[in-house]
Order: C-alpha cells, then structure tokens, then sequence
C-alpha cells in the first residue's frame, strides 16, 4: 500500500505540481536518511489514509451527542471508536482525545484543576523538563508559579528527596512528573505518594512514554495519576495530537477544560487515525515492537559509551538516550550539525548541571523500519566515527543511505 497514492495518481501534481514536489521530497528525505528524533516515528498508512479521509471535512464543536453542528452522526460514531479504544489500551475510566497537541493537552490538564497563580511542582527545564512545565515563554510559566525539581549530580537520576522536600515547604496544587529528555522509567508510585502527603493533584506528562505503556514495555501511570497528558504519536506511532486520561470524577471538569475552553472544533479526520493507531497498539505485534524498541535503545546507548560518549544516567530504561559529545571534542550543536549532513537526523537537549548542550536521540523510527541490535552498533560507529572525524562526511552519508535503504520506512 502506497504512503501518498494521490501524488503517485498524478492528482497532485497536475493541480499543484510546486507541493507535490515539496511532499515527494520530504518522503526521500525520510527515506534515504536516519530518523533518531525521539520524538519522532513512522506512522502505518492506515493511520496516514485516516488522515486524508473524507472526516477532515466535518467540523464537529462538541463531543459525541452533543454537538454545535450538524451532520456529526458518523464523526460521533469515530470519536466513540477512539475513545474506547484509548480507555481499553491504558485502563483508564475516561479518555479525552480532542487535544490537537500535546501541549494542548496539558494545557487543558491545567484549565481542569488549577486556577492562575497556583503552585506547580515540575521537572525544571535545565534537566529535561518540557515548556508546558514552567517556561517563562509557555503560558504555564506565565500564569502559575512553578517550582523546578531536578536530579542528582553523581547519577542524573530524579532526585526524590528534593521533591518531597519541596512538595513539603511549597505545598503544591499540583505535581507534574514526566520530561522530554530523561531516559528512565518515572516512580509513579512514589509521586503519588508525594502528592497525597501534601494534598496536591499529579499530572503525569506521559507524551514520551506512552506508546511503550501500550506495548507493556514501560510502567502504566493510569493507576496513579489524577490526569495522564500524552501524545498519539512518537512510539505509540499514531498521527500528531494530544489526548487526556483520567478518573471518572474529573471527566466533565477535564472534558470542558478542552472544550470549550482551550479548543474549538475537534479535528475528526486525525481522531479517526488515533482510533486506528490504537486498534493497531493493542496487538501483540504491538507489543513485540515496544519491547524491540527498548531492546534497540540498550544497545545504542551502551555502544556510544563506548565510543566515548558520556551516556546521561549510564543508560535507558525506554526509546530515548541522550548523551555529551564533548569528550569527543565536539558540543552538541556542532555534533548535530555534523551528523545531519551525515543523514544521521537527532535533536541537541539540554544537560543537567551545567550549561553545555547535549544529544538527544530515539529508536522509536527505525525500529519501526524493522532495524535491530546489529544495526544499533552500526549507527553507533557511524555516529561516532563522524564526531570523531575519522569517517568523512559524504562516506558516512553514503553508508547512511544504504542502510535506510535496506529497510524502507514505506515500502514502495
């Protein structure tokens, strides 16, 4: 099955031929380079026909029986699919899959339990925390006062006594657990303890993760949190959104923080390919592709230790690594500009304890290509040999473009 079959049926091309270029182009780009974004997957083409389907043309205010708008008795129906598949995969009492972004869905998250000014305990952004958790630039830094919490200095690992510690002297409204760039699995359990001591909501930003929940790869926040924010894409490999999990009696507060507060018009036609990507999360074929992604994450880390990078909390538990190129004589903006004329494509982050800039990078992509351990320890030579200069860059590129061609994203 073809991945854009309106461009390969010429329809396109004749009405618009500058933009069928532009997509055409991108898909080599995909094709022909390393996709390592953590944030990033391949989504199936059921999930991208979804995309282009008929529902992108209904507007549909509302939730399903109640809607502003007319004609939604079939956009009803996807919206129900959705969110009963989404409640069925992560065990949750409700689910809100309106949020057109993560970011929304925190957003939305805030709207149900806070009001601004109130006190949030987060993951400071210098250690791997997200604009939504407190960023001056974010609304969230703008209209609440959000404490950072960070990790230990020897281990890079959370530091759970600073955060009891804060949780007890700032008495918090709400704790959020959950980061863009910290590779370890979160202690649910301990934040849900924090949060009861104290009397405070937990919100678990659960966007990286959750795609290995689905897959039994990572631990289920559900069973902890007041609300779960997440995206539907990155492992869980869905179309780009946002969508809410929570406890029964949070739904209406939850529901209303969406719409009409934060969102107007739901997006039918990407909810759609969020109850496909669900339906296809549920599999046992699924659940092989998490554990595979994890598996994959293991030994690229471990292979770029020993390659000389420095490894942020010796390891991971998930997709995501990140990593200081530095003792390879490089920074990570450099590093990054280095690999992507290599086709190696990543992200730099930020490093806890100092103001240097580091590598993220995730397996989430090319394991859904079907790469394995071998390949890990290949893009790991590659990566370093080019950060090292050893491997020059058109040779790397070139290498590059044969091992993604061994394994196309969509087959043609």
């Amino acid at each position: 099955m073809t991945v854009t079959p309106a461009i390969e049926a010429d329809l396109l091309r004749r009405q618009d031929p500058e933009l069928a270029d532009i997509l055409l182009g991108e898909r080599e780009r995909q094709a022909t380079t390393l996709q390592l974004i953590a944030a990033e997957n391949f989504s199936s083409p059921a999930v991208l026909a979804a995309l282009g389907s008929p529902l992108a043309n209904k507007y549909a205010e509302g939730y399903p029986g109640a809607r502003h708008h007319g004609g939604c008795e079939i956009a009803d129906v996807a919206e129900r699919v959705a969110v009963d598949r989404a409640r069925a995969l992560f065990g949750a009492e409700h689910a809100n899959v309106q949020s057109h972004s993560g970011s929304s869905a925190v957003l939305a998250a805030y709207a149900a339990l806070l009001r601004p000014g109130d006190t949030v305990l987060a993951l400071g952004l210098p250690y791997g925390g997200h604009l939504t958790h407190g960023s001056p630039a974010n609304f969230s830094g703008r209209w609440f006062d959000f404490v950072g919490y960070g990790v230990e200095a020897e281990s890079g690992l959370m530091d759970h006594e600073q955060v009891r510690t804060l949780a007890r002297t700032r008495r918090p409204k709400a704790i959020v657990c959950g980061s863009i760039a910290y590779p370890r699995h979160i202690d649910y359990a301990f934040f849900r303890d924090v949060a009861d001591e104290v009397g405070a909501y937990l919100v678990a930003d659960a966007a990286h993760p959750i795609g290995l929940v689905a897959g039994g790869a990572a631990p289920n926040p559900v069973p902890y949190a007041d609300i779960v924010c997440a995206t539907t894409h990155k492992v869980l490999r869905g179309p780009r959104g946002g969508m809410i999990l929570c406890r029964a009696e949070l739904a209406e507060r939850v529901d209303r923080a969406v719409f009409p507060f934060t969102q107007g018009g739901a997006q039918m036609h990407t909810i759609a390919a969020k109850a496909v990507a669900f339906g296809e999360a549920a599999t046992p074929a699924f659940a092989v592709y998490a554990h595979q992604v994890v598996a994959n994450a293991r030994v690229l880390a471990a292979r770029l230790a020993a390659e000389g990078l420095v490894v942020t909390t010796g390891g991971t538990d998930t997709h995501l690594i990140t990593a200081d190129p530095a003792p390879l004589g490089v920074d990570g903006r450099t590093a990054r500009r280095r690999l992507a004329a290599a086709g190696l494509v990543l992200d730099c982050c930020a490093l806890p304890h100092g103001d240097a800039r580091g590598l993220r990078l995730g397996t989430a992509a090319v394991t859904t290509q079907g790469m394995g351990e071998a390949e890990m320890a290949r893009i790991a030579k590659l990566l370093a040999g080019v950060l090292k200069g050893v491997t020059e860059t058109a040779r790397a590129r070139e290498e590059v473009r044969e091992l993604a061609g061994g394994f196309p994203p969509y087959p043609r």
